[in-house]
């Protein structure tokens, strides 16, 4: 073929090419690898910024609310300073009144979310496998949640009187709300093809709802448990403010009655820093809960 072409480079005038080889380029030298450091960041540094991240904001509004007492910007009628609510919540430590209305807090609040949580699961369950009774139910029960718990303070006085049983009904209903309709929502989306291989299996009505409907329900009736809980202690300080002798809606009503903001203060520190704790708990229980499920596919079943 070499001399085909120089055959017919010769015959139009060109010059033929030379019969040995031609001589390639030297290959361009190599570039030596540049190593590109990457900083290295210790796993406690990166964990120690995740939890001191959520305190900024608070930390931000505490320098906030010292600031204006100390420059003039807020009333100390109006807003105590940071030291006498500290001041006072040691008060509250050492006479062990802090004690004793946590303690009767937290008793009123479990006996009524135990109320609504069995109450809500047994009626959730019910309209959840009778689109019947679901259809007779659902619309009467969506009308009533959507009166407030004081909406139902004067009936249930009239019922009840004013002793703990008007409390534990009352911090029953605001739980049974979200329980019932986390219940009926969790057995509603229970999976098809589950159910289709229940079937499949001669699967009884009693064995679907234990062996697949429940389990697959399980992370839904969590949310609302913790919902309930949520909306269980709220209504208790709202009940604790309107009629109750001790309790930590009662130290608010008693240091509003004094005008000793500084117990308000401290008061309501405590009920929020309860709510916190209490909620953190259930978050941690539902991961735990979440971490043990088996998976299938990459998923949580």
């Amino acid at each position: 073929m070499a001399r085909a072409q120089t055959a017919r480079l010769e015959k139009y005038g060109a010059p033929a090419l030379p019969s040995d080889n031609v001589k390639r380029l030297p290959p361009s030298p190599a570039r030596p690898v540049r190593k590109v450091e990457v900083p290295r960041t210790s796993a406690w540094s990166v964990n120690l910024g995740d939890k001191a991240l959520p305190w900024l904001l608070p930390l931000l509004l505490l320098g906030l609310w010292y600031l204006g007492v100390e420059r003039g910007w807020l009333s100390e009628q109006v807003l105590p300073p940071p030291a006498y609510v500290y001041q006072a919540l040691s008060d509250l430590v050492v006479s062990g009144d802090l004690w004793l209305n946590a303690l009767a807090s937290l008793q009123r609040v479990v006996a009524g979310f135990s109320l609504g949580a069995l109450l809500g699961v047994a009626l959730g369950l019910a309209m959840g496998l009778s689109r019947t009774l679901e259809d007779y139910l659902l619309p009467t029960f969506n009308a009533l949640v959507q009166i407030p718990v004081l909406g139902w303070l004067p009936f249930a006085l009239l019922l009840f009187g004013i002793g703990e049983t008007l409390k534990y009904v009352l911090i029953a209903k605001a739980a049974l709300v979200p329980i019932t309709l986390c219940t009926l929502q969790a057995f509603r989306q229970a999976p098809k093809g589950l159910l289709e291989v229940g079937r499949t299996y001669g699967f009884s009505r009693r064995q679907s709802v234990t062996s697949i409907v429940l389990p697959a329900a399980i992370p839904t009736l969590f949310t609302g448990f913790r919902l309930g809980f949520t909306k269980a202690w709220l209504s208790l300080v709202v009940v604790e403010l309107v009629a109750s002798s001790e309790g930590l809606g009662y130290l608010i009503v008693y240091g509003r009655q004094l005008f000793q903001l500084d117990l308000v203060m401290a008061a309501v520190v405590i009920v929020g820093a309860l709510g916190l704790l209490i909620d953190r708990s259930f978050d941690y229980a539902q991961k735990r809960l979440d971490r043990g499920r088996p998976t299938v596919g990459g998923r949580q079943s």
